[in-house]
């Protein structure tokens, strides 16, 4: 596509979201550190980015210990996903606004988990430059909830408990446990990467196969895949 045209929107659109944030002390979390990159980059001047980062561990100490208002984030993480982050964020003492940007519109789960957990503001990347993002912003500040048309009702509603479709929703720290399942990692392996004991590591993989009504890790990861509550090995 020929982004030529729309340059002077862009930039409008841009400096518009910034005005809207000024006041705001922004915690910002996307999987892509180039995307991450040009974020800050564009918030030129603009709301204050109290911290910034790839991971969900991370973005909700800093909602914490930095007081942030406003979360910003995508629904892929480099560990977590924006769905589990979103829930994770609105049980704080203090929530936040929340908005997540959904890079790839198969991650059903995490729209999921993020309209489950009253997210104030969803939007596709895709849209980004057209406005959504201002838009987004715009109507959370008045108190209402924004979701993107292009993400229509009937298109969440395919989780709502149709065939295929986990019994019980999984935990943050499942979703972690079941994407590197997904990449083939033991649970040895796991249980360092993670720093918990072996013994944890099977508990929850054992949870994991009940709430996806699977046999095996193998079938859980492939489930898991296809409703895009983890990746594809080789796409992170």
């Amino acid at each position: 596509m020929d982004y030529t045209p729309a340059i002077a929107q862009v930039r409008n659109n841009v400096a518009r979201g910034n005005q809207l944030l000024a006041d705001s002390r922004l915690v910002v979390c996307m999987g892509s550190r180039l995307a991450l990159t040009l974020f800050i980059a564009a918030c030129q001047p603009g709301p204050q980015i109290v911290w910034a980062g790839t991971t969900m561990e991370g973005a909700l100490q800093a909602l914490e210990s930095q007081q942030g208002d406003v979360l910003i984030c995508t629904d892929r993480l480099e560990q977590g996903n924006g769905g589990c982050l979103v829930a994770a964020a609105k049980q704080l003492s203090k929530p936040p606004a929340t908005l997540m940007v959904v890079t790839q519109p198969r991650r059903l789960m995490a729209i999921h988990q993020a309209l489950q957990a009253n997210c104030d503001g969803i939007c596709l990347e895709t849209q980004l430059g057209f406005g959504t993002l201002f838009n987004a912003i715009r109507t959370m500040q008045s108190g209402a909830v924004y979701i993107d048309n292009n993400l229509s009702r009937s298109y969440f509603q395919q989780l709502g408990g149709g065939p295929g479709s986990p019994l019980a929703e999984l935990t943050p720290r499942e979703v972690d446990i079941l994407q590197r399942m997904a990449e083939g990692t033991p649970n040895r392996a796991i249980a360092k990467q993670l720093h918990l004991s072996v013994e944890t590591v099977k508990d929850h993989v054992r949870h994991i196969l009940r709430k996806m009504d699977t046999r095996g890790r193998i079938q859980a990861a492939v489930a898991g895949i296809r409703l895009g509550l983890v990746e594809w090995p080789d796409s992170r």
